[in-house]
């Protein structure tokens, strides 16, 4: 049937004047400057968004913490009341760790375990934004977004703000969901390390994070795509996000770059293999066709975004901390709770260059390893053989 006119509907040149003024971030928000305080605690992290110039970013050296933590993580461990695992592939909690009273060897031991495990959190926790900058700057140089939102409060520009209120309702035909599985800035040169999060105003239910495993998902592939992928680099782009930040009216305080990244990368710590490609910001695979790029980007964001054995889900409440290695892992979260605020300070790292698994292998003379391999044979566990012609589908009994 041949759609129908009616008087409600609009015309061609009302939709693309809808679509132009109303270009969306899907990642962050919100738009322009809020100035509603009405009391509010945290007013002076709020966004603000100067009229700034920054230079392009240049390469700096970069040696990975984990890389002197003891293995055992004794001193982290130790000065717990509770590690618990949240999966068998991603996520851990701590309890009983003050993030301010870490020694270097703890904070060591922390950027393993976050290598390892992906994401590791912690509740209540007082240490101020200051203290979580100190922090980050352990792990790292610190990144300076070029297009989103810092706090008011001077000298914070390294600061990057999560933030959301009543005046920001998600607009649910500006996005799909799956196009919201990111991995921060991974089109900088030297791409983030070990990020931290910390929740300061949450809605009491609602506003979760997940995050899901790069190492899971290599570890899924059969090993002819494997080796495939091993081979193939992919372009990530900042053009779109800072495209969206002019056509909002906002500033863009360093101009926007491209890096081609491999496709697998190898932690410079676990030397495990890990799937490195996200929705956000990779656009193709360099030196194939375009359907075959594609093709194989889709398979991937998809396996990240709709594998439940690749996830961990994570309830914030107010001085909640998440720690995560976006080398690693690409994460998203929900809007399902508007209209209530959702306020957050991020600290981002940078780490080194993107490192494929034949540089890898070049640079250490070792061989790159599959996560999932290695743990099995900490566990004595034989992996699994190759399947057959012969086997048989499994039905669904749950």
């Amino acid at each position: 049937m041949a759609p129908i006119a009616t008087a409600q509907a609009a015309t061609v040149a009302e939709l693309k004047a809808q679509v132009n003024t109303e270009v969306v971030d899907p990642f962050y928000s919100p738009g322009a400057d809020s100035t509603a305080d009405d009391g509010y605690k945290y007013a002076d992290y709020k966004p603000h968004f100067p009229v700034l110039s920054w230079e392009p970013l240049v390469e700096q050296e970069v040696t990975d913490r984990g890389l002197s933590a003891d293995p055992e993580k004794k001193a982290l461990f130790s000065a717990a009341q509770k590690v618990k695992h949240l999966t068998p592939v991603i996520g851990t909690e701590i309890i009983g760790i003050d993030l301010r009273q870490l020694t270097p060897a703890q904070k060591d031991e922390l950027a393993l375990l976050v290598a390892e495990r992906g994401v590791v959190f912690f509740r209540d926790q007082e240490l101020n934004i200051h203290e979580q900058l100190e922090l980050g700057r352990y792990f790292g140089p610190l990144h300076k977004h070029a297009t989103t939102g810092v706090p008011r409060e001077p000298g914070l520009e390294e600061v990057h703000v999560v933030y959301n209120d009543a005046v920001n309702r998600p607009n649910p035909a500006a996005f799909a969901k799956f196009d919201l599985w990111h991995s921060d800035v991974s089109y900088e040169k030297q791409p983030p390390s070990t990020t931290s999060l910390k929740v300061i105003t949450s809605p009491e239910y609602g506003g979760d994070t997940l995050w899901t495993s790069g190492y899971a998902l290599y570890s899924s592939l059969s090993p002819g795509f494997q080796k495939y992928l091993e081979g193939l680099t992919a372009l990530h782009s900042a053009v779109s996000q800072a495209d969206g930040a002019r056509a909002r009216g906002l500033p863009v305080r360093r101009e926007p770059v491209e890096n081609v990244h491999p496709i697998v990368r190898v932690h410079p710590v676990t030397g495990w293999k890990s799937v490195y490609v996200n929705k956000g910001f990779t656009r193709r695979i360099i030196g194939v066709p375009k359907a075959e790029s594609d093709a194989i980007l889709q398979f991937l964001w998809r396996q990240l975004s709709e594998n439940p054995d690749f996830q961990v889900r994570f309830h914030w409440e107010p001085n909640s901390v998440a720690i995560w290695d976006n080398r690693v892992v690409t994460h998203t979260a929900t809007f399902d709770f508007w209209p209530q605020t959702r306020h957050a300070l991020r600290v981002t790292p940078h780490g080194e260059k993107p490192e494929s698994v034949a540089d890898y292998e070049r640079r250490t003379g070792k061989a790159a390893k599959d996560y999932q391999t290695e743990l099995w044979k900490k566990q004595g566990i034989e992996p699994p053989q190759p399947d057959t012609a012969d086997v048989k589908v499994r039905g669904y009994n749950d």
